[in-house]
């Protein structure tokens, strides 16, 4: 698994690839987004565009990751969003709670509305 964070202005975008599935691998992007908001960054995109399966340690991880930016005032969407994972979402009802994009730049642009 790998985690890639970069910036489109003022939105931090970090880009998972692999299964989110628990272990330090999936921990490793609650720390980038702590490091994130510990530079202090408001907005971050998470792209998901290279994740193949998520499991119900890999939606904490998201969770927290979104209670983080909360609790900075910041916002966090996701980006890249396979069928897979947003039927997912629909199940477990998450998708009333992350905001999802097709693609990174329409995440990074939801910011700017």
């Amino acid at each position: 698994m790998s985690v890639k964070e970069k910036f489109d202005g003022d939105v931090a975008i970090i880009s998972v690839s692999g299964n989110l599935m628990g272990g330090p691998e999936t921990t490793a992007v609650h720390d980038k987004v702590r490091e994130i908001v510990g530079k202090g960054h408001k907005k971050l995109v998470i792209d998901l565009g290279g994740v193949k399966w998520i499991n119900s340690s890999g939606l904490g991880v998201l969770m927290g990751s979104m209670t983080t930016m909360k609790s900075a005032e910041g916002d966090m969407k996701l980006a890249n969003v396979s069928d897979r994972i947003q039927s997912l979402f629909m199940i477990t009802k998450l998708i009333t709670i992350f905001e999802t994009y097709e693609s990174t730049d329409k995440a990074v642009g939801s910011f700017m509305k």
